[in-house]
């Protein structure tokens, strides 16, 4: 379990792991509220990053997240506030 916040270099590295990346995209650039769509990531590449990132960071996500968390920086905001749920709980 990690003990350090989860960052947009994590979920670009587990984006990449999990669905690779549109040649067309630049995922180094300013990326932080540019839609999934836009990123050419759609719902089950984000489902498969999801999962991946429960398994990495040992959290539970809620399934919604795959339907509400539409930019990185939404997503990097539900995971982060799962992790501190779940120090908090330890």
């Amino acid at each position: 379990m990690a003990t350090q916040p989860f960052t947009l270099d994590d979920l670009k590295r587990i984006l990449l792991e999990a669905a690779g990346a549109d040649e067309n995209v630049d995922l180094d650039g300013d990326i932080l509220d540019t839609d999934f769509e836009e990123l050419s990531y759609e719902s089950l590449a984000i489902l498969e990053t999801c999962g991946r990132i429960e398994r990495e960071y040992g959290i539970a996500l809620d399934d919604t997240v795959v339907t509400e968390a539409k930019t990185p920086r939404a997503l990097l905001e539900v995971v982060n506030t799962q992790l501190a749920d779940v120090a908090t709980a330890a």
